[in-house]
């Protein structure tokens, strides 16, 4: 079996040098969204907290919200996109290996840096986006053939951009993501609000 990169003709050179810049690019968005949440990253301060049992209340912890389970979907679908299309000899099985180790890596690293929940609910989540963006290059290549590798090239580019202004804008306004802090003082009095870290 030869390698991926061994296996790619000249012709295909410059695309696959696009799609390797590209997911560059989507893997440090993707771990500043699930590590920091678009926040300035940060490390220690936060919470340590590992819900073990997926999607429902457990031990203290809420059970998942639908929109952060949909959310943690498509933020993983293009890691099966750029998967597939930078090594089509790997099975799909190796390609869903990789997304449950990446996942469980961001999810762990969230725990050691004190940075957010640990939650297995996400690790199914994330590996279940991975597996539709497999499936999403697999009917490609099927209903359209050979252009469909230059398709879904042309989709990581507008997806990936998009990605990128969409969190520079995200940046810029004074909106944030998540709960508000509260701030209580020696006298119990609290206030609620986005704190400053």
């Amino acid at each position: 079996m030869t390698h991926p990169v061994a296996a790619v003709r000249p012709e295909e050179r410059p695309r696959r040098a696009l799609l390797v810049a590209l997911f560059l690019v989507y893997l440090v968005l993707l771990t500043w969204v699930v590590m920091w949440k678009l926040d300035v990253p940060w490390v220690g301060g936060g919470f340590r907290n590992v819900k073990l049992v997926p999607f429902v209340s457990s031990d203290g912890d809420g059970a998942s919200q639908p929109l952060e389970v949909a959310g943690n979907l498509l933020l993983f679908i293009p890691f099966g996109v750029y998967l597939r299309l930078l090594a089509p000899s790997w099975s799909p099985l190796s390609v869903t290996a990789l997304a449950v180790g990446a996942s469980g890596t961001l999810e762990g690293a969230q725990f050691v840096l004190a940075v957010g929940r640990t939650d297995t609910s996400d690790v199914i989540a994330n590996t279940a986006g991975a597996v539709v963006g497999l499936v999403a290059v697999a009917l490609a290549h099927h209903g359209i053939g050979a252009p469909a590798r230059r398709l879904m090239t042309g989709a990581c580019t507008v997806g990936t951009t998009f990605a990128l202004v969409a969190c520079a804008i995200f940046v810029a306004a004074p909106l944030r993501y998540g709960p508000p802090d509260v701030a209580c003082d020696q006298s119990g009095s609290c206030r609620v609000g986005h704190l400053a870290r």
